[in-house]
């Protein structure tokens, strides 16, 4: 009997110092994984910032770039940015324009290219999958708002063909919904001219960047998406007037 409970009791012990040697693995095999993944967001942060600051010196030398309102962009906490789309160069002008790290759409087609991709990361895209409808890419997005991060969107769809502001899409709107943000209207105004759709070269001309005043949940809440359209179409349209006024002394 004696040796029936020594056996017993060897095997309990057996069993919880296995269980121990194997918490003791994981907790030592996910430390690294966990302080790889800070290292790697921390380096991802120090890129950003640097490529901001390289962007801002090349966009005021050639572009002689004007920025109105980066304050209304909140310091902390999720937002969302609402662009027309003049060019090619948007995100990056928005991008130098705040003093917050975006997170950018881009078309999976983007992806390809392993360079490319790699400074897409670098830059906190989200994998946009247009021909599977782009599900994944709307989650990972609505999850970014929700977690304090503030995206850019280009509510139009497509770039300008003239430079004006084209029709505003309702698509942002559901989104903005359940994460629960401010959205941000911003306008560009010039990148157009500097660079027409399907041209390859960067003319320099000016450019103005303005932001306006953010439309807090508590007010949009309740709206349809025809006034949440209506809302952003005239905040964009009104930025749209200021930009033109603010580059036309610069030339």
């Amino acid at each position: 009997m004696t040796d029936e409970v020594l056996s017993d009791q060897a095997i309990t012990a057996a069993k919880v110092a296995a269980k121990k040697n194997k918490a003791a693995k994981d907790t030592g095999t996910h430390k690294p994984k966990e302080e790889e993944s800070r290292l790697s967001l921390l380096m991802r942060r120090i890129v950003y910032r640097v490529l901001r600051l390289i962007a801002r010196m090349l966009c005021v030398l050639w572009f002689r770039i004007r920025v109105e309102g980066r304050h209304h962009v909140p310091s902390q906490g999720g937002g969302m940015l609402l662009s027309n789309h003049q060019s090619g160069l948007d995100p990056i002008l928005v991008g130098l324009a705040c003093n917050r790290n975006l997170n950018f759409l881009a078309r999976s087609t983007l992806f390809k290219n392993p360079a490319f991709s790699f400074f897409l990361k670098i830059v906190d895209s989200i994998e946009i999958d247009r021909e599977r409808g782009g599900l994944s890419g709307l989650r990972e997005m609505l999850s970014r708002l929700r977690s304090g991060k503030v995206v850019l969107l280009f509510p139009e769809g497509t770039r300008t063909q003239d430079g004006s502001i084209g029709v505003v899409k309702p698509g942002f709107f559901p989104i903005a919904k359940r994460s629960d943000v401010p959205l941000i209207p911003v306008a560009i105004v010039g990148a157009f001219e500097c660079m027409p759709k399907g041209s390859k070269w960067l003319f320099p001309k000016p450019i103005a960047v303005v932001f306006g005043k953010p439309i807090p949940p508590e007010d949009y809440r309740n709206w349809s998406e025809e006034q949440a359209v209506e809302a952003v179409a005239v905040s964009l349209a009104d930025l749209y007037q200021r930009g033109k006024i603010s580059i036309e002394g610069a030339y």
